[in-house]
């Protein structure tokens, strides 16, 4: 995808469309329900064409005082999608509209899982495999996927999870400012694809080895003071504190809204979650809104 997109910068940028799209499965229809519960004008399965449409209608509900934010769901595995974006932009642009694209993806794993769960073929499996259709639909979104402002990576994600990492894509109930998702996950269970930075925190002693604390977790202040009262902890939260302070600086001079840290353990129970914590309480400060997300605690 070639044509200009307006995104949030240090300026106003004017009004703009958020577009859901990405990989069959991925939770496009999760996230259309969590974007409806929060406020927003949603328009599902909508083509690329008819974007300048739903902008149109944005700026009629302006002229009479109603500001309703506008999303549409859209499909982008037809072959006339990519063209028919090309011309909706351009005209968007016309019309002094932009766009926001979050794409959602998911392990072939996962998605798998759950075409199986539901008992339904994939939309381009054809006469192959379940499989077959994932890696082709993977293959034609990579360029989407590449220019999208936000990937999310649902696998594992429960729905009180998903909805909470949308919330905060989309800024509910928030001021304008650098949205920094900080997520735990264990290594067992894959990294997450939507990661901007990955830490492996396996290098640190693990409490599982300690029998008073196997049972609990990194949310528990026995398992937070073992891991990290070690020195070596210490030193990690403030050094990756420093580098991911550097690293916003330069988000916010280039105009980037969301970022994910992924922090991981062997599980994702103990030492991730603990220091997923602190670095999230370290992130805080003014322009900067942290959250966090334990991917996989509770899986054990």
């Amino acid at each position: 995808m070639t044509a200009q997109r307006t995104v949030d910068g240090g300026h106003d940028p004017g009004p703009a469309i958020l577009i859901v799209t990405g990989m069959s499965g991925a939770g496009r229809t999760a996230t259309a329900n969590v974007l409806e519960d929060s406020g927003w004008y949603v328009v599902d399965n909508l083509p690329p064409r008819l974007l300048p449409e739903l902008a149109r209608l944005g700026d009629q509900l302006r002229e009479r005082g109603v500001s309703l934010p506008l999303a549409a769901v859209v499909d982008a595995r037809a072959k006339e999608f990519f063209a028919d974006l090309e011309c909706a932009l351009a005209e968007l642009a016309h019309l002094g509209w932009g766009v926001r694209m979050l794409f959602l993806d998911a392990t072939d794993e996962a998605l798998v899982r759950r075409f199986e769960s539901v008992r339904r073929p994939h939309p381009l499996q054809s006469s192959g495999r379940l499989l077959d259709g994932i890696q082709r639909e993977r293959a034609l979104l990579g360029d989407l996927r590449a220019d999208a402002d936000v990937v999310l990576d649902t696998s594992g994600l429960p729905v009180a999870a998903l909805t909470r990492k949308v919330e905060s894509f989309v800024g509910v109930g928030q001021d304008s400012g650098l949205r920094i998702a900080v997520l735990s996950f264990g290594f067992k269970y894959g990294i997450p694809l939507d990661a901007d930075f990955v830490f492996d925190l396996r290098f640190l002693p693990n409490p599982y080895w300690v029998p008073e604390l196997k049972a609990r977790t990194g949310q528990d202040a026995p398992v937070a003071e073992f891991v990290l009262g070690q020195a070596i902890a210490a030193d990690f939260v403030r050094e990756a504190g420093d580098l991911l302070r550097t690293a916003v600086t330069g988000y916010r001079d280039q105009g980037r809204r969301y970022v994910t840290v992924a922090l991981g353990c062997t599980g994702g129970k103990h030492r991730s979650v603990a220091v997923a914590e602190a670095i999230a309480a370290d992130l805080t400060g003014p322009g900067t809104h942290t959250f966090v997300v334990h991917r996989d605690l509770g899986r054990e």
